[in-house]
């Protein structure tokens, strides 16, 4: 099976939570995602969405105008790019539930990742914020609910009231908000589906999953990201879904964002061999039950998180990643395509690639690979290593920026040399 049949839609993600680029940015990667086997886009926009009124207050400083919006759409359209919206609605809910008009709809008070799903107010303020983001993506055949990690639940107050009762399980409480969010999109929205993350639904029994009527309202977004999938537990997982009763599945791999917190350079090997694992996936599970392929690509692990790798120091990954599902092996003949596509004179893919090359953010990628690979090091060395630096320039003295005149002289000829390499 080639990778182009096994998976109809192939979808990039794009996680706006930190570091998003300019408008002007994707005007350069839009037609290159499509010209390398892309014809979808799912974004996150977390707290770059231009919410008004009541929701304006979850608006980042830097957050995207509801004109730009509209030119990412345009941008996407006019390179047959087919946007599918992200809206958090259960957990990682950070970016609205830290601020303190929204700190009493947190599942437990302490933290803010998790929506108490008791409170009419909760349904309320998530279903306002998809109504906003429909508002802005008319069309969207599809809107992305999220629903993973939902770290806590059933450990609220009123939680824990309502599990003392006979028969109620965290499962079911789970299984209620989904079914909630999820309703309010087909009656807002009739033309539109919901998609969740399925972490949360792997593990619940099939038969309360078959009875809780949310098979035939979402359609779950499988995911791992790792290099060796469990083939067939995928296909047990897929079957199960099938019987529960759920017509469509969607699968996420990963080209970034999925190997470590502060990672700075993905390692293309890795991502490669994920998406192999899930071609085979796809080739051993139901048949057409596959809508299609959510190529992750995260810009932080949550909202308080650190960024891993930027989006134009993973081009590379994605690339190799989108050419792979298209073709459905990485041969050498592919290898070269990428290379063609992304303008470099070779795609390292078990080291990292350190050559120029023309793809949007390629000088973006060339200094980050400088600084990992080697202004790193030496700049540690130097504030660790150095007796000067150590004694006479710390960070005690950094943050009150107060050295001794002398001590420049001997500092200053090593910090040069590494600054020039």
């Amino acid at each position: 099976m080639s990778g182009c049949t096994a998976f109809k839609m192939r979808l990039v993600h794009l996680d706006l939570k930190g570091a998003p680029p300019k408008i002007s940015y994707f005007s350069e990667l839009f037609p290159l995602l499509r010209a390398l086997g892309a014809n979808g886009l799912l974004i996150e926009y977390e707290d770059m969405f231009p919410y008004e009124g009541q929701l304006r207050l979850l608006r980042a400083t830097h957050a995207y105008s509801p004109s730009e919006v509209a030119e990412l759409l345009r941008l996407a359209r006019c390179s047959e790019l087919e946007v599918i919206p992200l809206v958090q609605t259960f957990g990682h809910m950070e970016f609205v539930l830290k601020h303190a008009a929204f700190a009493h709809l947190r599942e437990v008070a302490c933290f803010p990742n998790t929506l108490n799903p008791h409170a009419a107010e909760s349904l309320a303020l998530v279903g306002a914020m998809a109504d906003q983001v429909l508002e802005l993506h008319r069309n969207a055949r599809w809107l992305h609910i999220g629903c993973d990690e939902v770290y806590y639940l059933g450990e609220g107050e009123a939680s824990r009231q309502w599990l003392q009762q006979r028969q109620n399980s965290p499962e079911q409480l789970c299984l209620s908000h989904m079914r909630a969010v999820a309703s309010h999109v087909q009656a807002r929205h009739p033309g539109t589906t919901a998609l969740v993350w399925d972490d949360m639904l792997r593990d619940v029994p099939g038969d309360q999953l078959a009875a809780s009527g949310v098979p035939q309202l979402v359609e779950p977004v499988l995911w791992d990201y790792g290099a060796d999938l469990d083939i067939h537990g995928k296909v047990l997982l897929m079957e199960k879904y099938r019987e529960c009763g759920f017509s469509r599945l969607w699968a996420a791999s990963a080209f970034k964002g999925a190997t470590g917190p502060s990672q700075a350079l993905p390692p293309v090997e890795h991502h490669l061999r994920n998406h192999e694992q899930w071609l085979r996936v796809a080739g051993s599970g139901p048949a057409d039950m596959l809508q299609g392929i959510v190529l992750t690509g995260w810009q932080r692990y949550d909202h308080f998180s650190v960024l891993c790798e930027l989006l134009p120091v993973a081009i590379p990954s994605l690339a190799a990643c989108l050419q792979l599902l298209l073709h459905g092996s990485f041969t050498e003949e592919v290898k070269q395509s990428v290379e063609n596509f992304l303008g470099v004179s070779s795609l390292e893919i078990t080291a990292v690639s350190e050559g120029a090359g023309s793809f949007p953010g390629s000088h973006i990628h060339a200094l980050v690979t400088q600084v990992s690979l080697h202004l790193r090091s030496s700049v540690d060395a130097l504030l660790e290593r150095n007796r000067y630096v150590t004694g006479w320039f710390s960070p005690y003295h950094r943050r009150r920026k107060r050295v001794h005149p002398v001590m420049v002289q001997h500092i200053q000829p090593e910090a040069l040399r590494n600054a020039s390499c």
